[in-house]
């Protein structure tokens, strides 16, 4: 029988894992009504940085730990995901040992027990995938039974400390409250991220005496696994940052900065110029063409898909937007809209949900779009609001002109047909139709639809004459 190949082994050893993530803890010193793991980074809870990463390593099966109040968790998780709950919390032993059940024996969903088990923090956003699978391999490679992911380079305040023997091998993780001598002052502290047989784990959970609070901790695992002669492997984190754990305001800032410079420092490596890294603001589910151009003091955010060769800023705010190619944005706010290739929107714009500009519209500066779709070609220079409006081809929006769409009740649509030119101040009092190029003269109230080819001028606006259509040119 032909040996498995190299890919097909690492994916067989990816089967044989599940993780536990503890998102059960009350951070109380975030001092908010919302639960610590779901507050954001870079656009996305604690929480999901972590499972997203978890996934990316390979390890499909994960139960997170939760309170019995966890709606609001479970709600901002995405993906097949168990949950266990933790009653009151008794530290980071006991929550593990409340996804034992689910782990142990087949679950209801037919999936096998794991051989190993990677626990992590649901608090530490910035842990890579890759990170994740190199301690998994570790682990495997090693044999042990458990391996501990350290790091080097942190603030060591409040932090357990890696205690290791004369051979360099883990022996102990002391918190910070119980070190003495020496012990205060090591700098390689725990990351809070273990592998485990899972053989291994389980019994010695139980044996883990509380401490003087009354709280399992399991870091005790590692201590009771060491003196038992068990094999415990040591594995420091190639970017300290990984292991970075956010339990306050301050923590969640800095978090959220360390991954800023990652997320500006991809899209760079991927062809994006990004004029300050420092003064732009990506939210990690974002994406960018190549050779886009990103100013000072931008923010992109949410679902917001940028295309090749656009020029974002300085100032934007961009949230939840579809931009195409060859785009430029100036210092605007874009949210739900959708922009096709060529599109240009000024400075002071504003740009609400359900607006769609198709390829080559042009806007100018402070012109205000909400639901409305613009064809192809639409110009609109200064000072405009419009709102529930189809506005057809190459028409031409005057400086002040409002779709009135709101008659206390309900929202009513304008429709303009192509080639129309809505003069300055023009009050497009909607429901209203205005036919393809007709022309509304400067200051005009338009009250009744007007048919093509039909010059209105006046409040309210009355017809004074049809315009003749001009043939088309034959000049090529």
């Amino acid at each position: 029988m032909p040996k498995p190949s190299r890919a097909a082994k690492k994916e067989q050893d990816h089967q044989r894992w599940a993780a536990v993530v503890l998102a059960a803890g009350k951070g109380t010193r975030m001092q908010s009504r919302l639960p610590k793991v779901i507050h954001q980074v870079c656009g996305r809870p604690l929480l999901a940085h972590v499972l997203s990463s978890v996934r990316g390593a390979g390890v499909d099966r994960i139960v997170v730990v939760v309170p019995p109040e966890s709606q609001d968790i479970r709600q901002n998780i995405n993906g097949n995901t168990e949950f266990a709950e933790q009653g009151e919390p008794h530290g980071t032993g006991h929550a593990t040992l409340a996804a034992m059940t689910a782990l142990n024996g087949n679950g209801a969903n037919g999936k096998l027990r794991p051989e190993h088990i990677l626990v992590l923090a649901g608090d530490a956003p910035l842990l890579q995938p890759q990170t994740v699978r190199a301690l998994m391999e570790r682990h495997l490679a090693a044999n042990a039974d458990v391996t501990v992911l350290t790091a080097v380079g942190l603030p060591i305040m409040g932090l357990g400390r890696i205690v290791r023997d004369g051979k360099g091998s883990v022996v102990a993780i002391v918190e910070e409250r119980d070190a003495s001598g020496g012990q205060f002052y090591i700098n390689e502290i725990n990351g809070g991220i273990y592998c485990f047989r899972a053989s291994v784990l389980w019994p010695r959970l139980l044996e883990v005496m509380p401490s003087a609070s009354g709280e399992l901790y399991l870091t005790d695992v590692v201590h009771l696994t060491a003196r038992s002669s068990g094999h415990v492997e040591g594995m420091v984190a190639e970017d300290p940052w990984d292991v970075y754990g956010v339990n306050t305001r301050q923590q969640l800032a800095q978090a959220n900065t360390v991954m800023r410079k990652r997320l500006c420092d991809y899209w760079m490596a991927q062809g994006v110029t990004i004029m300050d890294p420092a003064t732009t603001y990506l939210d990690a589910t974002v994406s960018f063409g190549e050779d886009t151009i990103v100013h000072p003091n931008t923010h992109v955010r949410g679902a917001t898909r940028v295309g090749r060769d656009c020029e974002l800023g300085p100032g934007a705010v961009i949230a939840d937007t579809a931009i195409g190619d060859g785009c430029h944005v100036g210092g605007s706010v874009l949210e739900g809209a959708t922009l096709e290739d060529g599109v240009e929107v000024g400075p002071y714009c504003h740009l609400r949900p359900g607006s769609i500009l198709k390829r080559g519209v042009h806007l100018g500066n402070y012109v205000e779009v909400k639901n409305s779709t613009l064809e192809p070609g639409v110009r609109a220079g200064h000072f405009s609001y419009l709102g529930d409006a189809t506005i057809g081809k190459d028409v031409s929006i005057g400086a002040g002109t409002i779709t009135c769409n709101f008659d206390g009740v309900n929202k009513n649509r304008t429709v303009i047909g192509d080639e129309a030119f809505i003069g300055c101040d023009t009050m497009l009092v909607a429901p209203i139709r205005v036919g393809a190029r007709s022309i509304t003269g400067a200051g005009s109230v338009v009250t009744r639809d007007v048919p093509d080819d039909t010059l209105v001028v006046g409040a309210p606006a009355r017809a004074i004459r049809l315009i003749t259509p001009q043939p088309p040119s034959t000049t090529h």
